[in-house]
């Protein structure tokens, strides 16, 4: 068999339903609409979900538990093997670097070295993370790695292994007078 030779199996494609060309087309008068009714009318239609003005599924149904998804630490991933083709050996490579040669692009919280394929040349490489049998590979070939430190926020809940300073408690007649000297 060769690529002239093929062909879709009977019944796989279809000619386009040709409408609104007539009577005698087959596909005539109401092109297939049926009679009357919101969905015989030109932008006749409901959007996703809508149940008639019932309450719909998605609202009946509780809502439970909590996503992390739009939190997480979204990482721009790179690999051993796309690092040796297109870097030469002592080369000094960033976040900057990578993203100028279109290797790393879009909002990322940090880079990321993975292990896919082998690394020859003895690279000096900026990094946020690296996973464990990359840093194993990276290092035998002679590279240099530099981990970034890692950007912790102060939020309202402290990330545990950070301290914060405790804060002065103030009663009301204090913060007053606080204000007044100020001013």
């Amino acid at each position: 068999m060769r690529l002239h030779q093929l062909s879709p199996r009977p019944g796989a494609k279809h000619r386009r339903k040709r409408l609104g060309c007539g009577e005698s087309s087959g596909h005539g008068k109401t092109s297939g609409r049926g009679h009357k009714g919101q969905k015989a009318r030109s932008g006749g239609s409901v959007r996703l979900g809508f149940e008639g003005g019932q309450m719909p599924l998605n609202r009946r149904l509780p809502k439970r538990g909590f996503n992390n998804t739009n939190f997480k630490p979204i990482f721009g991933v790179i690999n051993l093997d796309t690092l040796d083709a297109r870097f030469e050996a002592g080369a000094k490579i960033d976040e900057a670097v990578l993203r100028s040669t279109g290797l790393v692009n879009g909002r990322n919280d940090g880079i990321k070295l993975l292990a896919r394929g082998e690394i020859t040349k003895a690279l000096t490489l900026e990094v946020d993370k690296v996973s464990a049998v990359a840093r194993e590979k990276f290092e035998k070939a002679g590279g240099t790695l530099v981990l970034r430190p890692a950007k912790v926020e102060m939020t309202a809940r402290t990330p545990k292994g950070v301290e914060r300073e405790p804060r002065e408690r103030l009663s009301r007649r204090k913060k007053l007078t606080a204000k007044k000297t100020q001013s």
